[in-house]
């Protein structure tokens, strides 16, 4: 056919996705895994208040998640913490592969889930017995606001349900 035009065909957005940069898409990550446990230590390292509330902290921590009717296995995420800032972050299903921490931090996954929500407060959850606290809670106990803060990181980090 002479003279016959192309026609261009444009994508279809969804109508949430006009004037959003393919940049500017929010990674969502499973928790717990090696790319939750990384993009976390991306926020933490990222949010100012943490930092302002942990710069005279000084020890690892390992988040212990326990199996529950949710969850088939333990896991285990690791965080090097330095004055405010976190130095390395390691996941594993298995806590030999993991550097031995100054502290852990245990619970099962459910209570994980609703920590990540703000639905249990991370000293709250530890007088409570929701959470089982490895190390000195007297050193725990001055710095509640960096463990705060990094509650409030946690809901910054884009989790799937």
């Amino acid at each position: 056919m002479a003279g016959a035009r192309t026609a261009r065909v444009r994508p279809r957005l969804s109508p949430f996705m006009i004037g959003v940069r393919s940049d500017a898409l929010v990674k969502m990550a499973r928790f717990p895994s090696e790319e939750w446990t990384k993009l976390y230590a991306e926020k933490l390292n990222a949010n100012k208040s943490y930092e302002d509330a942990g710069k005279n902290w000084e020890g690892a921590i390992t988040f212990v998640v326990q199996k529950d009717s949710a969850l088939d296995k333990d896991a285990f995420i690791y965080l090097d913490l330095y004055h405010g800032k976190c130095r390395d972050a390691k996941f594993s299903l298995t806590e030999s592969d993991l550097p031995t921490p100054e502290y852990k931090y245990a619970g099962p996954y459910g209570n994980w889930r609703k920590l990540i929500n703000k639905e249990i407060d991370p000293i709250q959850g530890l007088l409570t017995g929701k959470f089982k606290l490895q190390g000195s809670m007297m050193k725990i106990m001055r710095f509640t606001k960096a463990a705060k803060e990094m509650v409030n990181t946690t809901a910054s980090v884009q989790t799937e349900s």
